[in-house]
């Protein structure tokens, strides 16, 4: 067994694995999972730069994780950095923060990086399972991009798009600094425009209509399938490996774009950072799904973040 600490900062939220990694076995025992919304890519899209403010709601995450990190006692941890830090024009304040904070350097990785850390965190445990077809398409919605990777037991291919739940909704939903609530069919038109455009430029590199299971990750696809499940608070172990069909994805999706954000955030399982972004994200998923032809996305409550701690296993 190795102890090992992984990071995720993507443009939306922060997250901290600690963990007990066992290569011979495979399995990896979660010591400590724990996600914050700091919406560092807050304004990215139109300003090319990360906001004072957004920077400093990061490294406040980061100093509560480097003390979580500590008492734990992990051997070793990996700071990966998504979306927003790629784009930015400032991003060495940002890196500077976090040696600071947490003594290792976050690594700005490529799309297909990150795509690759997906694909293995959500499908290690996946690859024994009789009822599951192959070839997977793993399909993670963040915040500023979007991830897909097709493989077996590897990857096949990989390409990651600029479309996620806060940069559609920055970009099409935000009028006169106010978001659209709910939004008009003008802005949801935008979206699916703006997303069938990037899954063009995906299929470019990765057959999607190929895949035969449907693997998505991320606040968006399991915040779509706590709400499929009807469930009173966000249970993890219900949501991993949830099985939502297109049908009730199209459904969800047409109540969160048609709803208010009191209607939103008096769902039960919405956390209060997803509120505003969730209607694009689900938007997102939708017109994967339907593009793929997928009849069903199997969730995964495992991702990237599992990725990077196996990466550290070795």
């Amino acid at each position: 067994m190795k102890r090992v600490a992984a990071i995720d900062c993507g443009t939306n939220s922060i997250r901290l694995l600690v963990a007990d990694a066992d290569p011979a076995t495979g399995e990896l025992k979660d010591l400590d999972r724990r996600m914050q919304i700091v919406r560092l890519g807050q304004g990215v899209d139109r300003t090319g730069r990360l906001a004072p403010e957004a920077l400093e709601r990061t490294f406040a995450a980061c100093r509560e994780y480097a003390a979580v990190i500590k008492g734990l006692g992990a051997e070793q941890v990996r700071f990966v950095a998504t979306s927003a830090s790629r784009d930015a024009e400032n991003r060495d304040d940002f890196v500077r923060g976090v040696v600071d904070i947490l003594g290792v350097e976050p690594e700005v990785i490529t799309g297909d990086q990150e795509a690759e850390f997906s694909f293995n965190g959500a499908t290690k445990e996946l690859t024994g399972r009789a009822d599951l077809e192959r070839p997977f398409l793993v399909v993670d919605i963040g915040g500023g991009s979007t991830e897909f990777v097709l493989g077996d037991a590897s990857v096949r291919a990989a390409r990651s798009v600029d479309v996620g739940c806060v940069r559609m909704t920055e970009r099409h939903l935000v009028h006169e600094g106010e978001i659209s609530d709910p939004p008009s069919p003008g802005q949801i038109a935008a979206i699916k425009a703006d997303v069938a455009a990037a899954l063009d430029r995906a299929e470019e590199t990765v057959p999607l209509r190929e895949a035969a299971t449907l693997v998505g990750l991320a606040g968006s696809v399991t915040t779509v399938a706590a709400i499929a499940l009807d469930l009173n608070q966000y249970d993890s172990e219900a949501i991993h490996h949830s099985r939502i069909p297109l049908a009730k994805v199209r459904e969800i999706t047409d109540r969160l774009v048609s709803s208010t954000h009191a209607e939103r955030a008096a769902i039960p399982v919405m956390h209060p950072g997803r509120v505003d972004v969730i209607a694009a994200g689900a938007l997102v998923l939708l017109s994967i799904m339907e593009r793929v032809g997928a009849g069903e996305v199997v969730v995964s409550e495992h991702d990237i973040l599992d990725g990077i701690a196996w990466s550290l296993a070795g």
